[in-house]
């Protein structure tokens, strides 16, 4: 039986940032949330777990009248891997496409649950592959975790052991946290000998779990030590997702990977700031003054993208350029179903041109 959990958490007014190097997006967030919320939900996802939670939907429509969808709403939502990218290589079709909603007077936002790359960094990706995209435009999960410990006043004392890579370093350090751990830790081991007892920081009141190509047993025994023994300590993941494009070639598998070895070790559910939970959407409304119901979330994941988009009550398109099979999609046994689906985003060009 499917069954679903959230786990709610209230924010508070989030003091003036402390360190020069704080980004003005993370130290505005008091002023974008609190007009509009006393308490957000951060849920997570197990496979299709929360779809039992939804109303029952009908099935995917085939996206026939592109510009019936465009003229609906103005903002589209894009996932990046498998949407616009997979791996280093940009998807056909994807520059003139989002240049004719530009044209159109659309406002374009990329959210990712990839967290190996800040904003910035992503910025630089997107710029290396022709696309002009602003900064502000962009928000990965790495954003979104440092952006949650500041929504919840985390304490400027206390430290973040960090899971993950570089991504996730640069957004705490540009919020103003104290963190240990990342990419350095990918080359420590441990000597199992008897009476041998790891040490641990008492001062760590987060460990922060993303997608980590420097996973080793380190981390695990590490991460663990903190969850299970320090008074409080938060356990966050970036995003449960199965499986990533590191390359076009293949599948790999993804964040959740890393996120299910920490929730093994310590029985503890993690909390999820990245997609499907409505933290990153609540945030994007109210930054940039837009209702939901005129936003389109267009994914490749229905577990994480589609339900993004559903929670937060918008439209959604998937597209079948990334994870998804059409197989997949009209299954019985999947329960999550898109406003429309298609082939990739491109198609909004010919199924424009055809309805002319």
């Amino acid at each position: 039986m499917l069954t679903s959990r959230v786990i709610s958490h209230s924010f508070f007014p989030l003091s003036p940032a402390s360190s020069s190097t704080s980004s003005s997006s993370l130290s505005s967030l008091k002023t974008i949330l609190s007009p509009f919320l006393t308490k957000t939900q951060v849920s997570y996802t197990r496979n299709s777990r929360m779809a039992s939670s939804l109303t029952a939907r009908a099935s995917a429509r085939k996206l026939e009248n592109a510009n019936e969808l465009i003229d609906s709403v103005e903002t589209f939502i894009f996932d990046c891997d498998g949407v616009i990218w997979k791996g280093d290589k940009l998807i056909e079709g994807v520059p003139e496409t989002l240049d004719m909603l530009r044209s159109k007077g659309k406002r374009l936002v990329f959210v990712t649950n990839n967290s190996t790359k800040s904003r910035k960094q992503y910025g630089k990706k997107f710029e290396t592959l022709g696309l002009s995209v602003k900064e502000e435009e962009i928000f990965a999960s790495s954003f979104a975790a440092a952006a949650y410990l500041q929504s919840i006043d985390f304490p400027k004392d206390k430290k973040v052991y960090v899971i993950g890579e570089d991504g996730i370093l640069k957004e705490l350090e540009l919020a103003g946290f104290q963190y240990l751990g990342g990419p350095t830790d990918g080359d420590k081991k441990i000597e199992l000998k008897p009476g041998f007892l790891m040490e641990h920081d008492h001062n760590v009141g987060a460990v922060v779990v993303g997608f980590d190509r420097y996973f080793n047993y380190y981390k695990i025994q590490y991460g663990t030590l903190c969850i299970r023994e320090n008074p409080g300590c938060l356990f966050i993941a970036t995003n449960r997702d199965a499986v990533t494009h590191l390359t076009d070639a293949q599948e790999w598998a993804g964040g959740g990977s890393m996120v299910g070895a920490l929730h093994g070790s310590t029985k503890k559910e993690p909390l999820v700031v990245g997609k499907p939970s409505t933290f990153m959407m609540d945030y994007l409304s109210n930054k940039f003054g837009i209702s939901k119901s005129q936003i389109c979330m267009v994914g490749d994941r229905l577990d994480t993208d589609i339900l993004f988009g559903q929670n937060g009550g918008c439209k959604t398109l998937l597209v079948l350029s990334g994870v998804t099979s059409l197989e997949t999609l009209q299954s019985p046994d999947n329960s999550i179903q898109p406003d429309f689906y298609t082939s990739k985003i491109a198609d909004f060009l010919s199924l424009k041109a055809a309805t002319v």
